[in-house]
């Protein structure tokens, strides 16, 4: 059921009055704004969304029916980062493109050691996402891509010259001879879960694999159909539910767990999956207006692109961009 903005925009700053003190408490993993449920069924009604690891025993979060008349609404889920690892030992063949495009596989040439409970025994594990659009620097002419911080970071020892490979390593592609481009701006903050690579190479082009050329960017609206395409799931579409999420992540790794505000929220079964973290959220005109990050197997959720873009300081690479023109004729 569709609700008018005026709506929502009435409840948002109840939801944001007692979101901090919700996801301080123990199980609780995000808080949102949706249709209360009942019995199962949709009733008409939005509330504040209550996200928790376990609903059985729900009033041990002590979640009120309602705050200053908005209902609440209690929904168990589990979100995680969506990027993919495998062990060394364990890569597999995957697609690969030339000229380097949006909605490819990418991760860091380097291994990552991570230890139980990140992973069920301690290994030097391999990486993997999706490279999501083409952007550029403001202010100069050099290309990059984005993708999305635990992509390309992924723990507390990564270093701006990182080198990034397509394919990634978890799917076989080579840490020298497969590298595409290396870490150049990352950001991790209470909106944000991204990065930007330096692509080595001028053949290139500002389109996404099955969905054509990338028209600009812009705000997501709930109501609105959105398409991603990804490294493990392809590409998929989905309607935006919400732009207010609020959700709690681990990182793991030396990075921990961090809360992400004001998240894009897209309620389709497989959507996204792990190995998908980095892709863009396009709308009907193409224009990108979401960073994929995290979720589980009934939601999953985005980085709005306006601060991606702005603090990674870049903007979104178009056909129509300056020099375009030499974009995909090879280096």
């Amino acid at each position: 059921m569709a609700h008018p903005d005026h709506e929502r925009a009435s409840i948002r700053p109840v939801k944001q009055l007692v979101e901090d003190d919700f996801l301080s408490r123990p199980g609780v993993v995000g808080v949102d704004i949706g249709e209360k449920v009942a019995g199962g069924e949709p009733t008409g009604r939005l509330a504040i969304v209550v996200y928790v690891t376990e609903k059985r025993g729900a009033g041990r979060f002590g979640v009120p029916p309602d705050v200053l008349g908005v209902p609440t609404d209690v929904v168990e889920d589990v979100f995680v980062p969506h990027h993919t690892l495998a062990s060394p030992g364990g890569v597999s063949g995957a697609e690969r493109h030339d000229p380097v495009v949006g909605g490819i596989g990418v991760g860091p040439s380097r291994a990552i050691r991570f230890v139980p409970p990140d992973v069920p025994t301690a290994d030097d594990y391999l990486v993997a996402g999706t490279l999501g659009a083409l952007v550029r620097p403001r202010g100069n002419c050099q290309v990059m891509a984005l993708t999305a911080f635990h992509v390309a970071c992924v723990d507390d020892a990564w270093a701006v010259g990182d080198p990034m490979v397509h394919p990634s390593r978890v799917d076989g592609g080579h840490p020298v001879r497969d590298r595409v481009g290396s870490l150049a701006r990352a950001a991790l903050s209470s909106r944000v879960d991204a990065a930007a690579l330096l692509l080595h190479t001028r053949h290139v082009r500002p389109e996404v694999v099955d969905l054509g050329p990338v028209t600009g960017h812009a705000e997501a609206r709930v109501g609105a159909r959105v398409r991603k395409r990804g490294r493990t799931t392809g590409l998929t579409e989905g309607v935006v539910a919400s732009t207010d999420a609020a959700i709690t992540l681990d990182f793991g790794v030396g990075i921990g767990v961090r809360t992400l505000h004001d998240q894009i929220r897209v309620e389709t079964a497989r959507f996204g999956d792990h190995g998908d973290s980095g892709a863009v959220l396009l709308d009907d005109a193409n224009r990108v207006v979401g960073l994929y990050c995290a979720g589980s197997a009934s939601r999953v959720f985005a980085n709005p692109i306006g601060p991606v873009l702005d603090q990674l300081d870049v903007d979104v690479l178009t056909p129509g961009a300056p020099d375009s023109q030499t974009l995909g004729r090879g280096a």
